[in-house]
């Protein structure tokens, strides 16, 4: 197991790619604290995989939005976990529209949950590690933080965020034994992109030299690789999960 006696927190736990990355921790050993906005469906399905690898799932509950609820939540799974080995920033959202029509509290709401809950978290976690001198934290961007996409000023400017709060962190930490690291999805079938519509779909399936949507447990195998030992020189990197369509 890779990730065997280790502790994660995993944010936007409940569902799609934050889920899958529970369920790869969980089955590698690690004993995972998912924080969500509400009770999940996936809550018993993961403590079960937890059981099964003699492993722990705990489901907190926040508002990403709120820093001052999100700060308390991870306060407690801090003090509960006795410090994290490894931090997922995971939680996000889309508000999409063109920019010259975006409401402000649209804008707003996705850069509070994507990027600002992001840098919450890794302050909080960050500091704990520099104590202990080791971690790996992932914080998951996309490749619309990369390349941008029209109707989505609001989050790629968010994802794109996560890539500079990434190499910051990294030349911050790094002397201390931390490692920061970057995922960038591509079209990831997920709910989040099952509710495009089919010629959308058809479109950026057409961009990819792969020629097919990317699956949740594409990333979660990336998360797991930058999280375990198996990348112990690897920092400050955006590393795309994309089938080639950021070439």
């Amino acid at each position: 197991m890779l990730l065997e006696g280790k502790k994660a927190l995993v944010t936007g736990s409940s569902r799609g790619i934050g889920k899958e990355i529970v369920k790869k921790f969980l089955s590698e050993g690690a004993s995972v604290w998912g924080i969500c906005t509400k009770p999940s469906a996936s809550k018993e399905e993961l403590e079960k995989i937890a059981a099964d690898n003699n492993c722990r799932f705990y489901e907190l509950y926040a508002n990403a939005q709120s820093t001052e609820e999100w700060t308390a939540v991870i306060k407690k799974a801090l003090e509960e976990s006795e410090g994290f080995d490894i931090l997922i920033n995971n939680a996000g959202i889309t508000k999409d529209g063109l920019s010259f029509r975006m409401k402000m509290e649209d804008w707003q709401k996705v850069i509070d949950i994507n990027l600002t809950s992001a840098f919450t978290a890794c302050q909080i976690i960050a500091s704990d590690m520099i104590r202990k001198r080791s971690g790996s934290i992932i914080n998951m961007s996309s490749i619309v933080g990369i390349h941008g996409q029209g109707g989505q000023t609001n989050y790629a400017a968010s994802k794109a965020g996560l890539i500079g709060l990434t190499k910051s962190l990294a030349k911050e930490c790094g002397s201390r034994g931390i490692r920061v690291n970057a995922i960038a999805p591509g079209f990831i079938a997920t709910d989040m992109t099952a509710v495009l519509s089919e010629d959308l779909k058809k479109a950026m399936l057409d961009t990819i030299p792969l020629k097919r949507a990317g699956q949740p447990e594409d990333i979660a195998n990336t998360a797991l690789f930058l999280a375990s030992d198996l990348s112990t020189y690897i920092s400050g990197q955006v590393i795309g999960v994309d089938g080639g369509m950021g070439c």
